[in-house]
């Protein structure tokens, strides 16, 4: 048995106004659900080991907060950004997400050493997929200016 920690992880929170659509949508760009955590209300969708999300009704989400929910097709809250592992894998994710329903709000940014491109979900919300290339990055003191 080890005495490491265990690592820190995330659960993005969202609230979405049909969670069948959601659910349908972000296992189209690569998630998996999670039944242990899920009901009428709630289903929680796994990236990796680390990276959750949740997917809330709008009544289930008001039980958490009680600020209003904003309209994400017409606010910008914040911005989700997951990474991947080629260019071909962010073009990957982004063409599902696009042939389920999603839109591309913003143009792709290519910096060569960098790629991204981005969705957004049925609800609004603005994901970011990018692919680095660290070393000619780190090589070209890129990440400090990117």
């Amino acid at each position: 048995m080890s005495n490491e920690p265990a690592p820190k992880m995330i659960f993005v929170n969202l609230p979405v106004s049909d969670l069948p659509a959601a659910i349908a949508f972000y296992e189209a760009v690569g998630g998996v659900r999670n039944d242990d955590f899920a009901d009428d209300s709630t289903q929680m969708i796994r990236f990796s080991d680390v990276i959750h999300v949740m997917l809330l009704t709008h009544e289930r989400f008001r039980s958490f907060t009680p600020r209003k929910i904003p309209d994400a097709h017409e606010t910008a809250q914040v911005l989700l950004c997951l990474s991947e592992t080629s260019r071909d894998a962010v073009d990957d994710v982004v063409g599902r997400a696009l042939a389920s329903g999603g839109t591309e709000p913003n143009p792709k940014q290519d910096h060569g050493f960098m790629y991204g491109r981005n969705f957004a979900d049925l609800d609004g919300h603005i994901w970011e997929v990018m692919w680095m290339d660290m070393e000619a990055a780190m090589a070209g003191g890129q990440a400090a200016e990117a």
